[in-house]
């Protein structure tokens, strides 16, 4: 076949692929550097000018400025629906003019084969290969679900994306049109290390053993966690989101991958999102395996990693252990994404910690993050039941198997000072102390 011609017949701009899409379409995106700016853009441009209405589109962590979720006056002619919000989507959602899907992240795909079905699925890639195939790049998560769920299958190829060699690739043959929109890649501001991540990521790092495998969220306490890393011998990574601190892992010499028990060799990830370095790195790498959610975050999957390590954020965390990482009361912040999944993955793992990391306190020790009860209306996004590790800078708490009793004591010790003594009144009022 001639792959060069079918690319020519099916090339495209972003205004005439726009011009395709129907009242009432539901249009799938996946993560992050997987979305398509420039369809969005034409397809906002379209809505401004009532020439649609009734159009949904479908993202996860959304990383660009999309219409849809800044511009309220679209409302009702291009929606936007959160799988897990970045920034525009969480305004969006808080504000009433987009809508989300609450889930684990590893039943994201399930839940697309089951119930959902796409008029198109618009997925950023990079350059098509001499075989006909394009790189999804940095991302595979949930986009072979949507691909067998959609008549429709539209790429918009971006030459600053990096070839993920063992991750999603969509052949030719399955594309119904192509854009071209070369564009610089969003980056993800690193968080300046500061005392109080140093030394919650220096607690975290003693616990954790040569020749673990870890998985590490975004910001600054597990950026700190990675630097303590760095003396670690043998690590593995098998993680959703790959990180700047991953690739210093490996260019340090602290993973290597050699111990673990699945994909030896191989860092395992279901989408990057970060610094150019990380981008860099992935490019052409079969060191680096990009593969769908279902699989990366399942537990049963990641738990055959001995001394498997998850180290997660919270917002608050109430005495009973219960941990709240989506919302500040009713008011939406993100999703439950992938904690869930690997704090019971790493529980279940021979060897396997979970930690729950964050600061004790917000807006200059005037709030504190260990409450005796969560904020009403906080959304519980690992429960009681799940949680192993608590770890602020007051120190690290160990609940998983402990009672009630035992739970409040260690919160209570490391939660800030100013709010200890509040702590024990209403423990001891709720009957907690004995």
């Amino acid at each position: 076949m001639d792959f060069s011609a079918q690319y020519q017949q099916k090339l495209t701009d972003a205004a005439s692929l726009a011009a395709r899409v129907e009242n009432g379409w539901t249009i799938g995106m996946d993560a992050a550097l997987a979305q398509a700016p420039g369809f969005a853009e034409a397809l906002a441009a379209r809505a401004a000018k009532n020439e649609v209405s009734g159009v949904w589109v479908h993202t996860l962590l959304d990383v660009y400025p999309f219409a849809f979720y800044l511009d309220e006056s679209l409302s009702g002619k291009l929606n936007g629906m959160s799988w897990f919000s970045g920034g525009g989507a969480r305004k969006a959602v808080n504000a009433g003019f987009a809508d989300l899907i609450p889930g684990y992240y590893r039943d994201m795909p399930g839940h697309i084969r089951r119930a959902w079905d796409y008029d198109a699925v618009v997925l950023a890639a990079s350059p098509m290969d001499k075989h006909g195939y394009f790189s999804l790049s940095c991302t595979s998560s949930y986009s072979e679900a949507m691909l067998d769920k959609t008549g429709r299958v539209y790429i918009e190829v971006n030459r600053e994306l990096p070839r993920a060699v063992c991750g999603t690739q969509v052949h030719i043959s399955r594309v119904d049109a192509i854009i071209e929109n070369d564009h610089s890649l969003p980056v993800l501001p690193t968080a300046a290390p500061d005392a109080l991540s140093t030394t919650i990521g220096g607690y975290i790092a003693e616990l954790i053993p040569d020749g673990a495998c870890i998985q590490l969220g975004i910001g600054a306490i597990p950026d700190a966690v990675g630097a303590a890393l760095k003396t670690k011998h043998d690590l593995g990574i098998h993680t959703e989101m790959f990180t700047d601190s991953m690739v210093e892992l490996i260019e340090c010499g602290a993973v290597n991958n050699s111990k673990k028990q699945i994909h030896r060799y191989q860092s395992v990830t279901t989408f990057a999102y970060g610094s150019q370095r990380i981008y860099d790195y992935i490019d052409d790498n079969p060191g680096i395996a990009i593969l769908p959610v279902d699989y990366v975050n399942d537990p049963a999957v990641i738990c055959r990693n001995d001394n498997m390590i998850s180290i997660n954020a919270a917002l608050e965390v109430d005495l009973f252990g219960q941990v709240c990482a989506e919302s500040v009361g009713t008011k939406h912040m993100s999703g439950t994404g992938g904690q869930v999944d690997y704090v019971r993955g790493a529980c279940q793992s021979k060897g396997g910690k979970s930690f729950i990391a964050f600061s004790s306190t917000a807006k200059g020790d005037t709030i504190n993050k260990i409450k005796p009860v969560l904020t009403p209306g906080a959304i519980v996004t690992t429960s009681k039941n799940d949680v192993d590790y608590i770890v602020t800078e007051y120190g690290v708490a160990h609940l998983r198997g402990e009672s009630l009793a035992s739970r409040a004591r260690q919160l209570i010790a490391i939660a800030h000072p100013n709010f200890r003594d509040e702590l024990r009144f209403e423990a001891k009022k709720r009957g907690m102390l004995i």
